[in-house]
């Protein structure tokens, strides 16, 4: 068959019809890669926002947003003060809770874990005291705009406000001993208005939240002559308030050997011992809870407490074969049922930490039962979100 003269002319010029086509999409990619080198009206806007000589100058901060998109979310930085950037890094990640143990020596209320790590420079005040008045006064300023300043009690999260921050003071000397001088120490907090307090008949939600822990003493917590403001409330024992369903008995749980509480740190640490001439009652310092404790749990509400505590360990016991078992389960949900029925507020201590699944599984189940408050020295891995997901067993 004769092939037309069009068609072998069509074939001759595809050649050049495809170095057309070549030539457009290689400048279609080069313009492309200028709209991401070089950005364009809006885009360049937006990069350069609020920087000197540019779009929005002054305009890039507020007054108050030094913790602008951090979403608080219920968990306790444990150890805090022992993190690089003590509260500050809780805040960062969201943490509406912080943890400092204190020493009295001298007269002064010095942070750390033993007293080993114990410096001069490490106080109450100098770690959070200080801080936190600081941030508040600027989540709290006081402008032709907003003349009235403290008076509307914003908190360290500028997305949600009126979330207070709960300080958490673990009593590591004598409680009695310890008490005055953190009363003392809390004024620059209270003189301003920042301070949670009981004003008789509920709590007054303010800023801050000042819960007294380790051997702070419920007696001097709930006397009006030693807490005349009422702004230092009680970490109340959680494994004394289980309550069980119609009939139900609690669960017995093997538990690990007893804490050291007392007399026994007294006679490895003789630098904890009361000042001399004081004397001390059999029930002092005894540690988280136990501390100048009343004959019944019915005596701890929201009047003298806010957390209900209890070490996991302790109390619930080790979790085996990676599950908690059917008893643990009722056991924590009684503990739970009684500390809500006091309007208490739910934290274990002295959870498990490895296998990474074992404690996201354990992570998982406190807060599918309810707790207010998951007790954490992993910021990063309580708070990314996908802890609930058991992945992997060891990482």
């Amino acid at each position: 068959m004769k092939r037309r003269n069009d068609d072998f002319d069509g074939e001759k010029a595809m050649p050049g019809v495809q170095r057309r086509r070549g030539i457009i999409q290689l400048l279609s990619v080069l313009s492309g890669l200028l709209i991401v080198f070089v950005p364009d009206g809006i885009h360049n806007i937006i990069k350069k926002w609020g920087q000197l000589g540019h779009a929005g100058q002054g305009l890039s901060s507020w007054p108050t947003d030094f913790s602008r998109g951090i979403l608080p979310i219920p968990c306790h930085s444990h150890n805090d003060y022992w993190r690089r950037v003590p509260l500050y890094s809780a805040i960062e990640a969201g943490c509406i809770s912080v943890e400092a143990d204190i020493w009295l020596f001298d007269g002064q209320l010095y942070i750390g874990h033993s007293l080993a790590s114990l410096t001069p420079n490490r106080t109450l005040a100098s770690l959070y005291v200080d801080p936190l008045v600081k941030i508040l006064e600027n989540q709290n300023p006081t402008t032709r705009f907003h003349p009235d300043g403290n008076a509307s009690h914003n908190g360290v999260f500028d997305t949600e406000p009126e979330q207070p921050l709960t300080l958490l003071i673990d009593f590591k000397t004598s409680g009695p001993s310890l008490f005055p001088y953190v009363v003392s120490a809390l004024e620059p907090l209270r003189s301003r208005g920042y301070l949670s307090h009981y004003n008789g008949s509920q709590m007054i939600n303010r800023p801050i939240i000042v819960v007294g822990t380790g051997n702070a003493p419920f007696d001097l917590v709930d006397s009006t002559v030693s807490n005349p403001y009422h702004d230092i409330f009680f970490d109340a024992p959680l494994g004394a308030m289980w309550e069980g369903l119609a009939d139900e008995e609690p669960p017995t749980i093997p538990k690990s050997g007893p804490p050291v509480y007392g007399a026994d740190i007294e006679a490895s640490m003789p630098e904890l011992a009361a000042p001399k001439g004081e004397q001390r009652s059999a029930n002092d310092d005894l540690g988280q809870g136990k501390s100048g404790a009343p004959d019944s749990p019915e005596a701890y509400t929201t009047a003298n407490s806010f957390y209900a505590s209890v070490s996991f360990t302790q109390s619930i016991g080790h979790v085996l074969f990676g599950e908690l078992s059917e008893s643990q389960l009722t056991l924590i949900r009684g503990q739970i049922r009684g500390a809500h029925r006091r309007g208490l507020k739910v934290r274990y201590w002295e959870l498990p930490f490895w296998p990474i699944g074992l404690r996201n599984h354990v992570w998982d189940v406190l807060v599918q039962e309810g707790i207010d408050l998951l007790n954490v020295d992993d910021l990063k891995g309580a708070t990314k979100g996908d802890w609930g997901k058991r992945a992997g067993w060891w990482s």
